[in-house]
């Protein structure tokens, strides 16, 4: 009798509560990683696995089941940005070494254990690990101080033999240890006191060749590229990268070479790099791009546009441009879809104004065929086509695409008009020593059609308005905040709207904004919001105030996503007076403290951050709202609520501010609240704090004007 009731609630449910063809949102509050597998360095066989290192992250190929598993920080890993592996037979464990020094253990069963002591403890000395040895079941890292004995069976630091020389190889034979270092091979015997310094002797008695593995990592061009390859005794193939960078297997014959695939394509699948500097989230499709040119330094990233679709399938865009256009291809730190055909895509960066469709170059833009113009050096000197720098890029509503041509002695802001024309937009305000503003970026439409950009530099920060209608521009570069305070700032990195029409910046010194009654006034004056400190005085302190702020992002509940330089993620309320988050690697998933852009998906409420480490999301808990709410787009998941389930029900496709109240099948309220956006989350408790028990709970809506708006049901099963 239970499994025929419980029969008919999902019958119930999949009838009366979800839409037909609906994609299901992930848990509140869970991280997600979007990590590059594009770029083998390493490969490890371990009996019926394969360890990949590729692109800074791990992956593992079974060769029984031929089944890819990914590993990163958000499911398993302790960090990020690999730097060297190496499986250790007699302990069962791959060694895993991070750029910061952290280091993993990880089993063939996915376990993890994390040795965190040489990362943590501060030593007056070059941690920098060159490689890894192998011997028993000790990992030997040679570093740029010496030596770090790891015992991989217990999980600790057995030793550190200091020889204050750098160290790039390691071996261990016939009773002896030996160091290769940059004056020569160092030797001592095994059974002396290896911490003392005086213990080890420069050994002339011995080559390099000590150093030499058969089972190590091998590089080859004999297939006509450049391959890394291991050979796997047990599964007796080689491993290897195939020329697009995905894992491949062979077997060769030692008469001729003949090379037979065995297995081929295998990856974990992702963006080809982990470079995301500018996010955008539109036409259910995330845009990336990930070079970065400030105007200060030449990042020399490759040319990389990636998008991400909801069915989470990526497009890598054409980036062999350099051979089409003659110039480098390099810093795209700039991109926008156009709203009359989203296929239709342009791009800019160091190297000017690219254009495409569905991912292929299809027109580029430069000094030599367009009215941009090349950097001018500090010097004086025109720069060359590798120096066309558009920093900032946006289509109007009709489908015309305003550009900022930064650093150069020519057109500040230019219109390229969907009929292929350009018109320049002319203004003295944004001339300083005689070129164009650097580095001016972010651009961005309001409400009012007012069109805001940023320029973002320390010569001149400065936060400029562009009325298109009445062709008149307003450069805001001195920032007095509501108390007369005139607030130094050298970078503006980022600008947004709210719900509330105000104009946000990010500074070095903190957010900033403009109220709307302040632009429509034409009042210079920022406000800078005080938090009250709650602790009996009147006292209050300017909200994240000496926080470098590098990325702004409102979501459906208006509330702030402050990214940040080396401080994370912070959460603002909508008012402004609570912090609701403060994500950090210490205390969240986040791939890494330095921020640099937010976008947010408003159907389910992701939060993507990209990061100078790769991009991961945050599964939020506000959606953007909808004007009506129906019973087509209002829903709640997981639906049903399993016995195992333990956090939280949400219901979306609310309207923003919306009443919600959950309800028994006879009308009592177990629960009640507000949406933020458009989504309204439930614990599974009523309103003493009990787990409600088995059931279908109905989930009324009224908007926020007392309106009534649907009902949808939930079956939770116990």
């Amino acid at each position: 009798m239970k499994r025929i009731i419980i029969a008919s609630i999902l019958n119930l449910i999949l009838s009366l509560c979800l839409p037909q063809g609906r994609a299901l949102a992930a848990e509140i509050g869970s991280w997600n990683a979007y990590m590059a597998y594009h770029d083998i360095t390493d490969i490890h066989p371990a009996g019926n696995m394969v360890y990949v290192l590729s692109s800074g992250g791990l992956f593992a190929y079974n060769a029984d089941d031929g089944e890819v598993s990914a590993y990163n920080k958000v499911n398993s890993l302790s960090d990020c940005t690999i730097n060297h592996i190496a499986w250790n037979t007699a302990a069962g464990r791959l060694i895993i070494v991070y750029d910061n020094y952290n280091i993993d253990l990880l089993d063939n069963s996915g376990n993890v254990t994390n040795i965190s002591d040489y990362y943590t403890k501060p030593v007056n000395l070059d941690k920098t690990v060159n490689g890894i040895y192998i011997n028993g079941k000790f990992a030997y890292l040679y570093t740029n101080f010496g030596i770090l004995k790891i015992n991989m069976g217990s999980a600790e630091i057995s030793d550190t033999y200091i020889l204050n020389l750098k160290t790039t190889a390691c071996a261990i034979a016939n009773g002896r240890i030996y160091a290769q270092t940059q004056v020569g091979i160092y030797s001592a015997d095994m059974s002396a006191n290896l911490l003392d310094r005086n213990n080890w002797q420069r050994d002339g008695s011995v080559t390099a060749d000590i150093f030499r593995s058969d089972d190590g990592i091998e590089t080859t061009t004999k297939h006509g590229y450049t391959e890394r390859r291991i050979y796997d005794r047990k599964n007796r193939c080689w491993w290897s990268n195939q020329e697009d960078g995905r894992l491949q297997s062979y077997t060769e014959t030692e008469e001729d070479g003949t090379q037979t695939i065995t297995r081929r394509d295998i990856t974990p699948g992702g963006p080809k790099y982990n470079y995301f500097y500018s996010l955008k989230y539109a036409n259910e499709t995330l845009y990336s791009c990930g070079g970065v040119f400030e105007g200060i330094v030449d990042m020399d990233y490759p040319g990389t546009i990636q998008t991400l679709d909801n069915n989470g399938s990526w497009t890598i865009y054409q980036d062999d441009i350099d051979k089409i256009t003659g110039y480098t291809y390099k810093d795209i730190d700039c991109i926008d879809y156009d709203p009359t055909d989203p296929r239709h895509v342009f791009a800019g960066g160091r190297t000017g104004l690219y254009e495409f469709y569905d991912g292929k170059l299809k027109n580029y833009f430069n000094k030599d065929n367009s009215p941009l113009k090349p950097a001018i050096s500090d010097e004086g000197e025109e720069l060359s086509n590798n120096h066309v720098i558009i920093n900032g890029i946006k289509f109007d509503t009709d489908g015309n695409l305003w550009v900022t041509n930064s650093q150069c002695r020519g057109h500040a802001l230019l219109v390229y008009k969907k009929d292929g024309t350009w018109e320049p937009k002319d203004h003295t305000e944004l001339l300083y020593k005689n070129n164009s503003l650097k580095n001016m970026c972010r651009l961005m439409f309001d409400s009012r059609n007012l069109l805001w950009f940023v320029a973002n530099n320390w010569e001149y920060p400065a936060l400029i308005c562009y009325d298109k209608a009445n062709d008149a521009i307003k450069v805001y570069d001195k920032f007095v905040n509501q108390d007369g305070q005139e607030i130094k700032i050298y970078t503006i990195p980022c600008i947004a709207e709210d719900h509330e029409n105000n104009i946000w910046i990010g500074t070095e010194k903190g957010p900033l904004y403009l109220t709307n009654d302040d632009i429509m006034s034409g009042n210079d004056g920022f406000t800078q919001f005080k938090v009250p400190r709650n602790d009996g005085t009147d006292k209050a302190d300017y909200l994240l105030a000496g926080i470098p702020i590098k990325s702004i992002c409102i979501d459906g509940g208006n509330r702030k996503w402050f990214g940040t330089d080396q401080n994370g993620v912070y959460l603002i309320s909508s008012d402004n007076l609570t912090q609701e988050q403060h994500f950090t690697t210490v205390n969240s998933d986040i791939l890494s403290d330095n921020v640099l852009d937010i976008a947010y998906n408003g159907s389910n409420g992701e939060i993507f951050i990209g990061t100078d480490k790769g991009l991961c999301s945050y599964m939020s808990d506000a959606t953007t709202p909808n004007d009506n709410m129906t019973k087509d787009n209002v829903y709640a998941y997981p639906n049903p609520v399993k016995p195992e389930h333990t956090g939280y029900i949400t219901i979306v496709g609310l309207s923003r501010n919306a009443d919600v109240k959950i309800l028994t099948s006879s009308g009592q309220i177990v629960a009640q609240g507000t949406s933020v956006g458009g989504t309204f989350k439930w614990d599974g408790k009523d309103l003493n704090g009990r787990r409600v028990a088995s059931g279908v709970y109905m989930v009324a809506t009224a908007t926020s004007e007392g309106k009534k708006g649907t009902v949808c049901k939930i079956a939770v099963i116990r």
